[in-house]
């Protein structure tokens, strides 16, 4: 498990966070406070505020360590070569577009890196408190709880895929190949809450088209330290610097992992 006392000052920096930035913007945002940085994107004012003040807080938990932040690497993509050292990586609402329509599942992701690897990570659900959290070889958790990953028993299995971001001849194969062997169901476009619902028997399997750092480097570490697997579509792992890379694999257990990785392999 992670050290008490950084567990107990990123759950006290997290609680205020959520307590006096996110939850106090829920639902208050007006129009003027939502801008769009790209198709299908948004960032609101408590992204910038959040992240902030998270920055304000890991600098004083530990000084000499470089942030990189979903926000601030927008603005300057240079930040990105941080990502193969030591760093923190921050995404301070993951769900951006569910917050900005004032509705859940949202939430706080915050990982800390090593070699282009994330080595311990931390997400956190302002609206139930539940914080997960997983350092590398030493499990995953939440609260103070170890868990095993889980799954939903249900045949065929529960698939949480988005083509979204696909192109068309993608999103095609998929639809004819993939989505008959599994019980499709709605993303929650929120990383924060699909990496829990891969571990809580909730879904079994999900595909990631993008792959974005802040999005995934902490809840693809907590998801394998709970024992289901998250990988590369050729099974490599999910390296936080490889970040033109897309395609990522997300299930409740490597057996999960493995038969839908074959099948995507036959669509090539």
């Amino acid at each position: 498990m992670i050290s008490s006392a950084l567990h107990d000052a990123m759950h006290n920096l997290l609680r205020a966070v959520s307590d006096q930035i996110i939850l106090p913007h829920y639902q208050t945002l007006s129009a003027a406070q939502i801008t769009q940085k790209a198709p299908d994107d948004l960032v609101t004012i408590a992204d910038t505020l959040a992240e902030d003040m998270i920055y304000e807080g890991l600098s004083k938990i530990m000084p000499s360590l470089p942030i990189v932040g979903e926000e601030a690497a927008h603005a300057n993509p240079a930040l990105l070569d941080l990502l193969g050292g030591d760093c923190w990586i921050v995404d301070p609402i993951d769900g951006t577009n569910n917050f900005a329509q004032a509705k859940p599942p949202f939430g706080i992701l915050i990982a800390m890196a090593s070699g282009g690897e994330a080595q311990t990570g931390w997400i956190y659900d302002p609206l139930s408190a539940r914080l997960c959290s997983a350092c590398r070889g030493k499990g995953a958790f939440i609260g103070e709880d170890r868990i095993f990953a889980r799954t939903s028993a249900m045949q065929p299995p529960i698939a949480a895929i988005s083509t979204l971001f696909m192109d068309q001849a993608q999103r095609a194969a998929m639809e004819r190949h993939i989505a008959p062997h599994y019980q499709l169901v709605d993303i929650p476009r929120c990383a924060a809450e699909q990496y829990p619902r891969l571990a809580l028997g909730i879904n079994d399997v999900s595909i990631f088209e993008r792959t974005l750092a802040w999005d995934h480097a902490a809840g693809a570490l907590w998801l394998n330290e709970a024992g289901g697997k998250a990988a590369r579509l050729d099974g490599s792992p999910y390296r936080v610097d490889e970040h033109d890379r897309t395609g990522l694999i997300g299930a409740a257990s490597p057996a999960l992992w493995d038969s839908l990785a074959a099948r995507l392999e036959l669509l090539d």
